[in-house]
């Protein structure tokens, strides 16, 4: 089931990069884009998609007035250069909260919530494939690659780059791990050094100081040794 969006920008640019990411994710149909709140008022009565992605600061009627206006509001995700309204968004119950320049990961991430909540309220939910669901898109090579996290040993920052290192190949990719760590599931990846995270289930020893992986000896932070440690020793598989 694909779900049917809406873009709501007053800056071209913006719209124009929006749409560019989201044709990318293949449950996403792009059912309309407007310049301003009015234009989205009428777009949605017409179109009735399931997701709007709105602009806040917008001329004569802003985003969250917009959403205030809607009966019957489909699901929301806000997507703005502002963070101060974060809280003003979320309590009109938004699905997600985006910051620009928006993350391609961290837009795929939103826009899985998104239908993870849709097919829970229409009870169809994601029937399993027997392999974890998770994924994430890396720009590598000029295109954009799937790879499911459960492929990923660990990642190793370089410089502005980061080298996601699997059974079979190493992606390197333009990104910071703080980015790379909130696209990958919480309870199945961590942080261990200022220059790594690891997966969990694919750790094959650790002591005060280090992580084995594969053959790999992965350091751990000083600042971090306890932490670290508690997560792993108390890690169970869901």
């Amino acid at each position: 089931m694909k779900l049917r969006c809406v873009i709501v920008d007053d800056e071209p640019m913006a719209r124009k990069g929006l749409e560019e990411d989201l044709k990318q994710i293949g449950f996403i149909e792009i059912a309309g884009v407007a310049e301003s709140s009015f234009k989205a008022l009428e777009l949605v009565a017409v179109q009735k998609p399931d997701l709007i992605f709105m602009d806040i600061e917008m001329p004569r009627l802003n985003g969250l007035d917009f959403i205030k206006n809607l009966r019957n509001p489909p699901m929301v995700i806000i997507t703005t250069a502002y963070s101060k309204y974060a809280l003003q968004g979320y309590e009109l119950d938004v699905i997600d909260y985006l910051v620009k320049p928006i993350d391609y990961n961290r837009l795929l991430k939103a826009s899985t919530k998104a239908k993870e909540f849709h097919e829970l309220k229409n009870n169809k939910p994601t029937v399993p494939t027997g392999r974890a669901e998770h994924y994430l898109f890396v720009k590598y090579n000029g295109k954009f690659e799937k790879i499911f996290s459960d492929e990923i040993l660990f990642i190793e920052a370089a410089n502005n780059y980061i080298i996601l290192h699997t059974n079979t190949r190493k992606i390197m990719t333009y990104d910071s791990l703080r980015n790379i760590l909130n696209s990958l599931p919480a309870d199945s990846f961590l942080k261990v050094h200022k220059s790594y995270i690891v997966a969990i289930n694919k750790i094959g020893s650790v002591d005060k100081s280090e992580i084995t992986i594969n053959g790999t000896i992965i350091p751990i932070s000083r600042n971090l040794k306890d932490t670290v440690r508690q997560k792993i020793l108390n890690h169970r598989l869901p």
